[in-house]
């Protein structure tokens, strides 16, 4: 449980920027190459400074500023979501393959775990729950945090009826673009995290191709979670917890090909989606009505 709660924290971070994201009606496809860059600039902040701090912060302002990319491209020059988050995400893997160039097979100490007195001292689940580094629980806070803004204030109700109707929506006077471009912007933000916790404390190491299709997953659990805090946050912990399957099933004795276990988590993703598929009205209740769609207002 404790392994799965940190493979699911980059994860965390990254979906519900996208769920955000989405919400508004922004579809992003480029959170692969935002993670990847988070993840470079992530781990070259904190090798230069020495602090996690600097790198996270570094993570997500790049982040940020490139999926701004993306929402200037979609809300002021109308260009299709699908193509430009493809772009922007090849544009960010390019990126991070610059950025962390020289720092290739480089380590750093990683995230020390809290100290949480007793707590951590609780049989079961004090190893689960009370050993883990500070960005675990933030990523558990801002679960809780999405979902409140989300369904409980006027901000979330705001992005949502933008999300639904974005002519309506204008024409009572909200700030569409404006709007849309600060959903991206944490989107954008929360994958820089996410990519930089994957190379500064899950695997403290730089080496390219290591977010392996996380970005993929992400923009995969917001349709597997039905565009709901809860189930996107459930997927991605069960994603997380298919990621550490492999290593319990080396831990057996068990002579199963490496390979066909790391593809596992993968594979699940696939059929659960195939199985969520199979009810599109249900599915439609969630989903933004003007997702993907060409912002139509002048």
């Amino acid at each position: 449980m404790s392994g799965t709660l940190a493979a699911a924290t980059a994860l965390i971070f990254a979906a519900m920027g996208e769920l955000v994201a989405e919400k508004s009606g922004v579809l992003n496809l480029g959170i692969e190459g935002m993670m990847a860059t988070g993840a470079a600039m992530g781990f070259v902040a904190v090798s230069l400074s020495g602090s996690y701090t600097v790198g996270f912060v570094a993570a997500a302002v790049l982040g940020c500023l490139l999926s701004l990319v993306h929402a200037v491209l979609t809300l002021v020059f109308r260009a299709d979501q699908t193509a430009s988050g493809l772009a922007i995400g090849i544009l960010g893997l390019g990126l991070s393959s610059a950025i962390g160039k020289s720092y290739e097979g480089r380590t750093v100490a990683g995230l020390p775990e809290l100290n949480l007195g007793p707590l951590s001292d609780i049989p079961v689940i004090g190893e689960m729950f009370f050993q883990q580094d500070i960005m675990v629980y933030l990523s558990i806070a801002l679960i809780f945090a999405t979902w409140y803004v989300l369904t409980r204030t006027k901000l979330g109700l705001v992005i949502r009826a933008i999300g639904e109707s974005p002519e309506n929506a204008h024409a009572l006077g909200l700030k569409v673009r404006l709007i849309r471009a600060g959903c991206v912007g944490f989107g954008g933000a929360m994958a820089g995290i996410g990519g930089a916790y994957m190379s500064t404390a899950y695997t403290p190491l730089w080496a390219e191709g290591m977010i392996a299709g996380r970005g993929w997953i992400v923009v995969a659990l917001t349709v597997f979670g039905t565009w709901i805090v809860p189930r996107v946050a459930f997927g991605a912990y069960l994603f997380g917890s298919m990621s550490l399957l492999e290593l319990s099933i080396q831990a057996f004795g068990w002579n199963i090909p490496s390979q066909a276990m790391s593809v596992l988590p993968y594979v699940v993703t696939i059929i659960m989606l195939a199985v969520i598929s199979r009810n599109l009205a249900f599915i439609r209740l969630n989903s933004p009505a003007s997702l993907g769609a060409v912002l139509k207002i002048s």
